[in-house]
């Protein structure tokens, strides 16, 4: 993605509401026939809004006992509880370096305590488990490949620290691959198949909730477009870790304690960016070839410079993690490659996977 992001959380924007139509009125008599049944009220706007109104509220007071707050002693963030068992869903920014955790119920209550099971930093995921998962209600979470652009969703989460706040919103776009920057403790993320939301997100809903009006959990809500002008957060443009990544991840988690198969794509390099005579990003720098992998097979070697992948040019890691966001493991890629010599050749390299945690 071109511009900038930032870890935040999201929030929702716009309610729209349904519009009723008028009646035209008939020539009929102003007392019908006794066997002709009369015509039923039509449905005006304010019922529209009363019933999205309706739904909103029921929704809300469905999926909010599974919204916690996440403390830390640099922070604080939101989760989705995940199952009986007391795991929780989260971001892997808002766990940061921390082992231990304060989560507090949305609804209410005391603080429980919580360790770390896992963080998955490449997708920005982590599980955290409660010590006393008592009244805890598990999420329903829905499938992600089902959603439609347009569809109306409610963000629930703690921006701020406003604990359980909820806002709405329309999903803007799908299958969008976005990069968060680094931070401190918590290396450069990229997120596949992004969902895209009118959003506006403040800091403290990530790892929250994103939910459709069938009171679902869609997606994860994570960061949020800075406009690099501006210098700040770009209005209405957030993104989601769809929920369909998030249950896979958290799935491996909870079961083997660790991620065993990120289902993304790697060539197996450590690598850095080159900067060329402009002072612009030129090029991704390998530094190391991890043995038996798709670079090495390729014949990459540390010092070689990957210029692009597939036609599309790689001049940041960022730019080739996305590239490689696109393809899976065992994939063929072309791969274009500055040698130190100044001679550029295209190697064929089979994707390997991209290692869990």
């Amino acid at each position: 993605m071109g511009n900038v992001t930032r870890r935040v959380g999201i929030v929702a924007a716009a309610l729209m509401v349904a519009a009723g139509c008028g009646v035209t009125q008939s020539s009929a008599p102003a007392t019908p026939p006794a066997s002709t049944p009369a015509a039923s009220p039509s449905p005006t706007p304010a019922n529209g809004a009363m019933a999205l109104e309706d739904t909103y509220e029921q929704v809300i007071a469905n999926v909010l006992p599974s919204i916690v707050q996440i403390t830390t002693k640099t922070g604080l963030g939101s989760g989705v509880v995940y199952d009986t068992g007391g795991h929780i869903i989260t971001n892997a920014h808002v766990v940061g370096q921390a082992e231990t955790f304060e989560v507090t119920p949305a609804t209410g209550g005391s603080p429980r305590n919580a360790k770390l099971v896992k963080s998955f930093p490449d997708g920005d995921l982590a599980v955290i488990k409660v010590d006393d998962p008592a009244k805890l209600v598990p999420a329903k979470f829905g499938d992600s490949a089902k959603l439609r652009v347009g569809q109306m969703v409610l963000a629930m989460g703690n921006p701020l620290g406003l604990s359980g706040s909820v806002t709405n919103g329309i999903v803007s776009a799908l299958g969008r691959t976005v990069t968060e920057p680094a931070e401190a403790g918590s290396p450069e993320a990229t997120i596949v198949d992004a969902v895209q939301t009118s959003a506006a997100i403040n800091p403290g809903n990530s790892g929250g909730a994103l939910v459709n009006l069938s009171g679902e959990v869609i997606g994860i809500p994570t960061l949020v477009a800075a406009d690099p002008q501006a210098g700040a957060a770009a209005t209405g443009i957030g993104f989601a870790i769809p929920s369909n990544t998030a249950t896979d991840i958290a799935r491996q988690i909870v079961t083997s304690g660790k991620v065993t198969n990120t289902r993304r794509a790697a060539l197996g390099i450590t690598a850095s960016v080159v900067v060329g005579p402009d002072g612009q990003p030129a090029g991704v720098n390998v530094i190391r070839v991890t043995p038996g992998e798709g670079a090495d097979k390729a014949g990459i070697e540390p010092g070689d410079v990957i210029v692009a992948v597939n036609g599309e040019e790689t001049p940041t890691t960022s730019a080739l993690t996305e590239v490689l966001a696109s393809q899976r493991p065992g994939d063929k890629a072309k791969v274009e490659v500055l040698h130190p010599d100044g001679t550029t050749t295209t190697v064929t390299a089979t994707l390997s996977e991209l290692p869990g945690s």
